[in-house]
C-alpha cells in the first residue's frame, strides 16, 4: 500500500508503527479483497504483480490464490516496508513470492504478466492513469488488472448519525487532500481504465462494517497515523476536541446511537486486456 510511483511524500509514511496498523487493516479488509480478486478471475496458476505491495498483505492473499503453480511478484518504494516483507515470505517459505524495489516510472520487471492487482495505491499517486496505462504494458492479452482503492463518500452516506466520526472523516479527507491523494476513486478508477484502452471495466462499491474491537479501532488508528500532517500542513483540529480522549470518545458515540461503525467504502474495479 506505499506508492511506487510519486513525486511527493507518501502521506500516511513509512515507520513500525504504520506496517502494524496496515497489518491489521489487512486482515479486517481480507474478505473484501479476496472476493474482489476471485471474481476478477485471479486464479490457480497464474502469474501475479502486485503494485505497492508494502509489508506484502496483499501479495500474501494473491499467493493464496495461485497456489503452488502460480507465482507472485511485489513491487514496491519502500526498502523497509520490503525487508519485512522478504521475511514475512521466508518465515512462511514461501518460493513462489519475489520482492523488488521499483518505480513505476521506470518499472522494469521481465514477462507478462496474468493478473497485475492492487490495493489503495492509485489513490495516492500524482498520475494514476499514466500509471495504470504503464502497467497494462505488462499485463499479457486476456491479462487482468484489479484495484481497489478507497470512497469515502461511501462512508459519509453511513455515517450520518455519528458527527464525530464524521468530523474525523473531514479532518483525514482534507489532510489527504492537501497532501496530493485522493481519497474518493470511484469515476478515477473506472474512467482511468477506459483511457487506457480498457473495455466495459467491472466496478463496485461496498463498506465494510465493523462490530469487533480491531474494527472499531480503524479510524481512531488511522488520525493516529496521520495527526502529525495536521500541522504541518496547517489543518486546524478543534471539531474533534482533545486528541487524549478521542478513542473514548468515538467508542462512547457508538454506544450511545446503538450504532456499527462504517469503515471506508472499498471502490474495487477490473477489466481485461483484449489485445
Amino acid at each position: 500500500m506505499i506508492p511506487v510511483h510519486s513525486s511527493t511524500a507518501y502521506v500516511l509514511g513509512s515507520n513500525d508503527a504504520e506496517h502494524a496498523r496496515l497489518t491489521r487493516q489487512a486482515g479486517t479488509l481480507a474478505p473484501y479483497t479476496e472476493r474482489l480478486f476471485r471474481d476478477a478471475g485471479v486464479a490457480s496458476g497464474q502469474r501475479v504483480l502486485d503494485v505497492g505491495c508494502g509489508v506484502g498483505d496483499v501479495t500474501f492473499l494473491a499467493t493464496s490464490l495461485v497456489g503452488s503453480t502460480g507465482s507472485v511478484f511485489g513491487i514496491d518504494r519502500d526498502a523497509m516496508a520490503l525487508s519485512k516483507a522478504r521475511l514475512r515470505t521466508a518465515a512462511i517459505r514461501a518460493a513462489n513470492i519475489q520482492f523488488q524495489e521499483a518505480d513505476l516510472s521506470d518499472l522494469r520487471v521481465e514477462g507478462l504478466f496474468d493478473a497485475i492487482v492492487g490495493r489503495f495505491v492509485l489513490m495516492f499517486l500524482p498520475d494514476p492513469i499514466a500509471a495504470l496505462r504503464s502497467l497494462a504494458a505488462h499485463l499479457r492479452p486476456g491479462g487482468v488488472i484489479v484495484f481497489q482503492e478507497a470512497s469515502w463518500a461511501s462512508f459519509y452516506a453511513l455515517a450520518g448519525n455519528l458527527p464525530l466520526r464524521t468530523a474525523c472523516a473531514d479532518l483525514l479527507c482534507n489532510t489527504m487532500r492537501r497532501a496530493g491523494a485522493r481519497p474518493d476513486m470511484p469515476l478515477m478508477l473506472y474512467r482511468g481504465l477506459i483511457e487506457c484502452g480498457f473495455q466495459a471495466p467491472e466496478i463496485r462499491i461496498e463498506v465494510p462494517i465493523a462490530n469487533d474491537a480491531g474494527g472499531r479501532c480503524w479510524l481512531y488508528e488511522l488520525m493516529v497515523t496521520l495527526r502529525p500532517r495536521f500541522g504541518e500542513l496547517g489543518i486546524a483540529t478543534g471539531k474533534i476536541g482533545a486528541f487524549d480522549t478521542l478513542a473514548a470518545r468515538l467508542d462512547s458515540e457508538l454506544e450511545s446511537t446503538a450504532s456499527y461503525a462504517p469503515l471506508v467504502g472499498l471502490v474495487g474495479a477490473w477489466a481485461r486486456r483484449t489485445n
